[in-house]
């Protein structure tokens, strides 16, 4: 059996090359990969169908160096955390995450928010994950 190791996913940018004949895709290395922390992929898992997709796409952006298409800063949780706004018809998500470190894209917690105010329980958990994060990686 083999041991649990972290939850990362990777994907590269893709850069196209126009020949004569046809378009290739070539694959960067400069895409930063994605570590969830804690429940973080789970919780996204739970996700309709559609917010996954969307956040994924965010992601995705936040991966290839540029800003997500809704977001806003959560300073008072640590310098670089960001929260994503999804607004679907099923209701509004939220991913906060960190991507100041040159390893990866830290995914911090993926929720469903019910009120207008974003709830002490999961600001407190993030908040949580954030410290752990930069005691583990020593910054």
């Amino acid at each position: 059996m083999r041991a649990r190791t972290r939850r990362t996913a990777r994907l590269s940018l893709r850069v196209a090359i126009h020949t004569k004949f046809c378009i290739v895709t070539m694959m960067s290395e400069r895409a930063k990969s994605v570590e969830f922390r804690g429940s973080s992929l789970d919780d996204l898992r739970a996700f309709p169908t559609d917010a996954r997709r969307e956040v994924g796409h965010q992601i995705d952006q936040v991966q290839q160096g540029r800003d997500p298409d809704d977001w806003k800063p959560m300073n008072t949780m640590g310098k670089g955390v960001r929260e994503i706004r999804i607004r679907e018809a099923d209701g509004a998500f939220r991913v906060i995450y960190v991507a100041k470190f040159e390893a990866a894209v830290y995914v911090l917690h993926c929720f469903r928010k019910k009120t207008q105010k974003t709830s002490k329980t999961d600001l407190d958990l993030a908040a949580k994950r954030y410290r752990d994060l930069v005691k583990e990686l020593g910054q």
